[in-house]
């Protein structure tokens, strides 16, 4: 299916243009047939020579609705602009061109009705002069008469290669309908009904409702009025929400797809003026809702926009910001959905200048540059997906300021050791702290040579060891306690009063001159060598109790010795209980 929405000045013929092509009546309500005029939207639709369905929304054209028009025109990927032959180029067609251009809107034709009143030429004459320059400046142009029927086929014609040309948005896209009416139909309840620029819905799918966070399910599906499973975009479609009261809902209100959005009320933005200058205070449209919100601009296109209710939105959405006194439009591109504060002196400055030198469409890559870290499913909520390999987890982060914090985590791992050489280095937690990490797994990612991560700390390997006098005369008169029997570790309390505290013992093992075999066993480190010297002696394989023997020590050094040699590869395991020398030592 096609969606295209109507455009000009009020009395211009476009409702009546829609009931010719179409054979419907868009105006819904008894008082736009009284009055002939159309006060909301009107649908209706049709099927073109080529088979293509093609919905019609019609919007108002008179200057006191035109909240309407921008809701109809919101979610819709092409227009008809139409202008009276008689009457030619008028204010609201001007007002409803500036909402058209400062949205982007590429498609569309120029339909110049009343061909059977006056010249047409004149008209599209005058109007292509006014279309040049903006975004439908190349539309095809199409002259017709509701009452008379010239160019009619023509303009159905024309409408069918316009709907050719539309691209194809993806049936895979999250999906966010902006709800344009709320009804309820008795024996079913609250249905709503809107324009599904793209992405899926299907009967059963669960939905969550605006910025709320409520979840709501799909009980039943309707596009133009035949009953359906499952529907892709661009599509008109009626959603029958199961457990959803009336007053829940409303024009304004999106549906969207859970954890693929951002409901944020903070944006960062782009303008580009269009018909006049926006205030501070103003009104944000984008599908059907209008938001009021107050700009804050931070340079000559760029602007920190604070809305009054939260809006699920993208990164590269585009939308109209309307200053109510003047009138005045402006289009929008949205640069970030989750901006940082701008609390620190100067910080708007460099947020102007980092934002306008992005591109049209910003990129994840712009986002994980600005924000320094980014989980890849945050990356998703902001409609963008990962350009970059992870680095921890599901964590992005900017590769300059990687490389820097890289180089910061070894000062403050030296600086660790020269500080306290009984406990180098710093703890893991700690080093997240100091280096403003928002997951512990990022510090281990950015430990590379010369550090390394050793039980929770991180620690410098080609640092000397420093050690305090105190603790080398410790471990000096441990060695010399075990000279004449070097396997017979002492027991915890003797370590102590060879001044071989907690702390003293890590920090000999840190510094390599001191093996921590378990809790309370402790030998100089040159004992490893020894050890498998004396085993490597032994008629190989070898038990425990052997290994005890020749090592003359107690079980409760020879266990963890030999585990702790088995760990190195100088030894190894037979069976169950026997070892034998490696011959790797």
């Amino acid at each position: 299916m096609h969606v295209v929405a109507t455009a000009g000045h009020v009395d211009h013929g476009k409702s009546t243009l829609v009931r010719v092509l179409t054979g419907m009546e868009p105006d819904r309500w008894a008082e736009e047939r009284r009055r002939g005029l159309t006060i909301d939207l009107g649908f209706a639709w049709r099927t073109l020579p080529s088979g293509r369905s093609l919905a019609l929304v019609d919007v108002p054209g008179h200057e006191r609705f035109v909240g309407n028009m921008l809701a109809g025109i919101g979610p819709v990927p092409a227009v008809m602009m139409v202008v009276a032959a008689d009457e030619g180029w008028m204010p609201q067609s001007a007002e409803h061109l500036a909402v058209i251009d400062a949205l982007g809107v590429e498609h569309g034709l120029l339909v110049v009705t009343r061909a059977d009143r006056a010249d047409p030429e004149l008209a599209e004459e005058e109007a292509r002069l006014e279309l040049d320059g903006t975004s439908l400046q190349h539309a095809e142009a199409v002259a017709v008469s509701s009452v008379t029927g010239q160019g009619i086929d023509a303009l159905v014609a024309a409408l069918d290669r316009l709907s050719a040309a539309l691209p194809v948005p993806s049936p895979e896209a999250p999906v966010r309908l902006w709800i344009d009416r709320a009804f309820t139909v008795k024996g079913l309840g609250t249905v709503v009904t809107g324009t599904l620029p793209q992405g899926t819905l299907s009967v059963g799918d669960e939905l969550l409702l605006g910025g709320t966070g409520r979840r709501v399910r799909v009980r039943g599906l309707q596009s133009l009025k035949r009953q359906v499973d499952s529907v892709t975009g661009v599509a008109r479609v009626a959603l029958n929400l199961k457990g959803v009261e009336l007053s829940d809902v409303s024009r304004g209100v999106a549906l969207v797809t859970p954890e693929r959005w951002t409901a944020t009320q903070v944006v960062d933005i782009r303008l580009r003026p269009s018909n006049g200058t926006i205030g501070r205070e103003c009104v944000l449209h984008i599908g059907s809702a209008s938001i009021v919100g107050r700009l804050r601009r931070l340079g000559e296109d760029i602007a920190r926009l604070t809305l009054t209710r939260p809006v699920p939105l993208h990164v590269g959405d585009r939308a109209i910001l309307r200053d109510p006194g003047s009138r005045a439009v402006a289009g929008v591109t949205v640069l970030d959905v989750r901006p940082p504060s701008l609390v620190k002196r100067g910080s708007a400055a460099r947020a102007a200048r980092e934002l306008s030198s992005w591109p049209a469409v910003p990129t994840s890559e712009n986002l994980v540059r600005r924000h320094r870290f980014l989980r890849e499913a945050e990356l998703a909520l902001m409609g963008r997906s990962a350009e970059s390999d992870l680095v921890a987890g599901t964590w992005l982060v900017d590769p300059a300021h990687w490389a820097a914090l890289g180089d910061q985590l070894e000062q403050l791992a030296r600086s660790g050791a020269e500080r306290d050489p009984l406990r180098p280095g710093m703890s893991v937690e700690v080093a997240r702290q100091a280096l403003g990490l928002p997951d512990k797994r990022l510090v281990e990612a950015l430990v590379r040579a010369p550090l390394r991560v050793d039980a929770g700390r991180v620690l410098v390997e080609d640092a000397a060891p420093l050690l305090p006098a105190g603790v080398l005369a410790a471990v000096d008169r441990l060695r010399a306690e075990l000279a004449t029997h070097p396997f017979r570790a002492p027991e915890g309390a003797r370590l102590v009063e060879l001044g071989l505290t907690g702390k003293a013992v890590a920090a000999g093992v840190r510094a390599g001159v001191l093996i921590r075999l378990a809790e309370g066993v402790v030998l100089p480190r040159e004992t490893e060598r020894k050890a498998v010297e004396i085993l490597a002696g032994l008629r190989q394989p070898f038990t425990a109790s052997e290994a005890r023997s020749a090592l003359d020590t107690s079980r409760r050094v020879v266990i963890p010795l030999l585990e702790h040699l088995d760990e190195l590869g100088h030894t190894e395991r037979v069976d169950a209980a026997t070892r034998r020398v490696t011959g790797r030592s």
